[in-house]
């Protein structure tokens, strides 16, 4: 049987397939760049490749266009540790077997080989040039599926369903699917259906003859139109109408529509791209949601997972956003310290990655240094997250301080004092189970002193007042 190419410039990876291969009883043979294995090429075939992405030299993606080029059947597996959008959905294009990000599960590895060693035909397509700031960014696992998904689901003609929570990024891989299309070079429409008035939807979808309604003084075209032979994206498709999902099923179903007032139909090439954040078999229980249209747009689902469930992504995509920021506003970027990243890392976001890139903007208008730490993360977040985490007493007493003096408040001292003296006491108290002589030494007072301070202040020592 031919061997399994390894190529890899890390020599401890090809010594893991080494090892690996060798345990399974697999004939493999292992180069240290693209360059080596493209020259050994010419002289002979191996069962399938095994390529990193990145190396010095030629690229494994090179590899790839030229392995596929000579043997369009052979089985090439693309691993990279830079796990990003391009990368995948330029390995798919290119006609890759399977996109392998590291560090791997060895089993796994194997069993992928095994399976790719049955492979007999695969698609060759054109690599696009890597190079390109990534369009979404993950390196978490949840994300490398969302990346498989797209990479796979981008030369398809199918409808998708892109469900997920506000703000998880559903419009960005719509356009991704949309932009490695075949359609790339047509439109790509996008509508908000929540956004838009129900009164104006149908008028906004399917477009409008002269005179159908009160103000229509000329033909409209609608968004059908516009994203002929490109992509249509519906944004909240939960939220449409009971009428208008009748109409946009009949188009799913024969590709023909009217516009509002005509009488001809009219023909639309169109991918169909939806997207919810609500739950669309819940909304077809509660008859909100006709069945039939759920399943013409359920063809292909893609699920993005919510930023909790990708903690490890929030400091690669606060790095983004800071150097987005600042790009636009031709400023420095800000940097996070390594205590303020663990502290939003630790964060549910609910808003996900736009809340994210919300907060760096923020941080790059508001923050007054180029390094933000936790004290100059907005109070609101800090407030949810248990207020002073990582904030000594001192800072949170100047905060109070200046938001006192924002609100044009005076005589500070008389407010502020006694509210200090007043925590003092009553937790060097609580710390003594409420023994007076205990809790006047602890704050270097004098008994009568404590005890006088308790009258003014109004507090309760309790009952075990004296030792």
């Amino acid at each position: 049987m031919k061997p399994v190419w390894i190529i890899d410039d890390d020599r401890s990876i090809r010594w893991v397939f080494e090892k690996a291969l060798t345990r399974e009883n697999i004939a493999f043979k292992t180069f240290s760049s693209a360059g080596e294995a493209l020259a050994a090429l010419g002289k002979e075939t191996p069962q399938l490749v095994v390529s990193d992405i990145r190396m010095p030299g030629e690229s494994g993606l090179e590899l790839l266009r030229q392995a596929k080029q000579r043997y369009p059947n052979m089985p090439v597996i693309i691993m990279t540790a830079y796990s990003d959008l391009e990368s995948a959905v330029a390995a798919f294009q290119g006609g890759a077997y399977e996109y392998l990000p590291k560090p791997f599960d060895v089993d796994h590895a194997v069993e992928l080989i095994r399976r790719a060693m049955e492979e007999s035909t695969r698609q060759d397509e054109v690599v696009e040039a890597p190079g390109a700031e990534p369009e979404i960014l993950g390196q978490a696992p949840a994300m490398q599926e969302v990346f498989r998904a797209i990479g796979r689901l981008a030369q398809s003609h199918a409808t998708v369903l892109i469900t997920g929570e506000s703000g998880t990024g559903k419009e960005l891989v719509a356009s991704a699917l949309h932009r490695h299309s075949p359609r790339a070079t047509k439109p790509f429409i996008a509508i908000n259906t929540a956004a838009i008035p129900k009164d104006l939807l149908e008028s906004e979808l399917f477009g409008h003859e002269r005179g159908a309604f009160t103000g229509a003084q000329t033909m409209r075209r609608g968004r059908f139109e516009q994203a002929d032979g490109g992509s249509l994206f519906l944004d909240e498709i939960g939220d449409m109408p009971a009428d208008l999902q009748t109409r946009l099923l009949r188009v799913l179903s024969d590709g023909q529509f009217y516009r509002v007032g005509g009488h001809q139909p009219i023909k639309a090439n169109v991918r169909v791209i939806a997207a919810t954040h609500q739950d669309l078999e819940v909304r077809v229980k509660q008859g909100l949601f006709r069945e039939d249209l759920f399943h013409r747009l359920n063809v292909i689902r893609l699920r993005l997972p919510a930023l909790r469930e990708r903690r490890e992504d929030i400091p690669l995509l606060a790095k983004h956003f800071l150097a987005k920021s600042a790009r636009e506003l031709g400023v420095e970027p800000k940097r996070l310290t390594d205590a303020a990243l663990k502290f939003l890392s630790a964060q549910d976001f609910p808003g996900n990655v736009r809340q994210v890139e919300n907060l760096c903007h923020w941080l790059t208008v508001m923050a007054p240094g180029v390094n933000v730490d936790i004290n100059d993360l907005p109070s609101e977040l800090r407030v949810e997250a248990g207020a002073v985490v990582g904030e000594n007493w001192i800072s949170a007493l100047e905060r109070e301080v200046a938001n006192a003096l924002n609100r044009g408040e005076t005589s500070l001292i008389d407010v502020l004092g006694p509210q200090f003296e007043k925590a003092l006491i009553t937790r060097a108290l609580a710390h003594t189970g409420g023994r007076r002589i205990e809790a006047s030494q602890l704050l270097g007072l004098g008994r009568n002193t404590l005890t006088r301070k308790i009258q003014e202040l109004g507090l309760d020592a309790g009952k075990g007042g004296d030792d």
